[in-house]
């Protein structure tokens, strides 16, 4: 069984920064995309960034700029870097993650999720 544990969310003023840290662990062969999602109250979930396991990114619109995902492959570990934070990404942020845990047996692992505030 895989397990995505999330860790850094908190309390912060607008214009503030905060890291996010999910590290994957459990019988893993290897991980391809590692991402993270938000959800905020009454809203779908989002994308906010994803990295493959070659290093390529993508972002949202909302936090290009602003937002630095990376990741640490010989620790099974994704990072979100959030700098110039705004109320409007409030937030529950989950980690995800394709794992796999053979070379033919992949699949998608969702974190617990841990919550972002950002005052005004």
């Amino acid at each position: 069984q895989v397990q995505l544990v999330e860790s850094g969310g908190g309390l912060v003023q607008a214009g503030g920064s905060l890291r996010l840290s999910c590290a994957a662990s459990g019988s893993i062969f290897s991980i391809n995309y590692m991402g993270w999602y938000r959800q905020a109250p009454g809203k779908q979930r989002e994308l906010v960034a994803v990295i493959t396991s070659g290093g390529r990114t993508n972002y949202a619109d909302s936090v290009k700029g602003r937002f630095t995902i990376s990741r640490d492959n010989a620790k099974n570990t994704v990072y979100l870097r959030m700098n110039s934070l705004k109320p409007e990404d409030t937030a529950v942020y989950y980690c995800n993650a394709e794992v796999l845990v053979t070379p033919l047996t992949r699949g998608p692992v969702w974190g617990q999720g841990t919550q972002v505030t950002v005052s005004s």
